[in-house]
């Protein structure tokens, strides 16, 4: 095996390391929803080369998702929530309003209609009294 083909399969690995840790570990912050009026949790969910934020966690309650499309790539023209039975179009440059009330604590995965962009809502359970 001579330097050119130990470099070639360096820059293979490197390069399948790089895109792993991008769509499987990159971006894990969690961001919480605010609370609005009649306890409706909202946030918005930035569509651009993947989700921003890409984790959301909310109580028990009704739920709001916001997704603001800002690209035009065909891989972002759709979400996914199939735990819920969701599966709707986003037009791009447009938000797109989602709502639905998950009955159970949990974590419940978005994706984009090609499975390559991933989120996730988690849901806790409400230890207010």
């Amino acid at each position: 095996m001579s330097g050119a083909d130990i470099l070639v399969i360096l820059g293979g690995v490197t390069a399948i390391a790089w895109v792993n840790w991008y769509f499987l570990v990159a971006g894990r912050q969690v961001s919480r929803a605010a609370v609005g009026t009649g306890g409706l949790q909202e946030i918005r969910i930035r569509v651009a080369g993947g989700y921003d934020p890409a984790h959301v966690q909310v109580r028990r309650g009704p739920v709001r998702l916001i997704f603001d499309r800002q690209e035009t790539s065909g891989c972002s023209e759709e979400v996914v929530l199939p735990d819920l039975g969701i599966r709707r179009y986003l037009p791009a440059h447009e938000e797109t309003v989602i709502e639905f009330t998950p009955e159970h604590a949990g974590r419940y995965e978005f994706t984009c209609g090609m499975s390559m962009l991933r989120g996730s809502v988690t849901v806790v359970e409400d230890t207010a009294s």
